[in-house]
């Protein structure tokens, strides 16, 4: 499906019009070629890759496609929890939600209209900051200090 959410009803993004350039077909190419780069990095790869079976990808790639479809395009595609499968990993800190911010930049920055881009990552840099929190706390860690990672 390459067409916006169908619906006659103007999408509305932080108050603003939802951009008409943003498709399905676009965020297909952005989480696919995020997760490529995801699965080839030093940092994250041994993660992604120890934690999904290769066979399992496609369900994987068609799940990421599905948020952000329910995120951006208000399908409500996705109902699942996204939460627990990242607390499952005691390791995972703050470099590596700077990495994968860094990689899903790049990755939107290449396939994305400026506007479109700035709306994606504004995205990530909420679901980012949000997991960093809820990882602190799932810890027994104080959440006070935790800033969000904006660049």
């Amino acid at each position: 499906m390459t067409e916006k959410a169908s619906s006659d009803k103007t999408i509305l993004i932080d108050g603003a019009p939802l951009p008409d350039v943003l498709t399905e077909e676009m965020i297909h190419d952005v989480v696919h070629g995020f997760y490529r780069a995801i699965r080839e990095d030093a940092l994250l790869g041994p993660i992604f890759n120890g934690a999904i079976e290769p066979d399992r990808w496609p369900d994987h790639l068609a799940k990421m496609c599905d948020f952000w479809s329910s995120m951006l395009l208000r399908t409500s595609r996705y109902d699942g929890r996204p939460l627990p499968a990242h607390l499952r990993f005691p390791a995972l800190g703050e470099e590596h939600f700077r990495q994968w911010l860094k990689l899903f930049r790049a990755t939107v920055t290449e396939a994305c209209p400026p506007e479109v881009a700035a709306l994606f990552m504004s995205r990530a840099q909420r679901v980012a900051h949000s997991f960093r929190l809820a990882i602190a706390v799932s810890r027994g860690e104080s959440s006070i200090g935790i800033e969000p990672i904006v660049e």
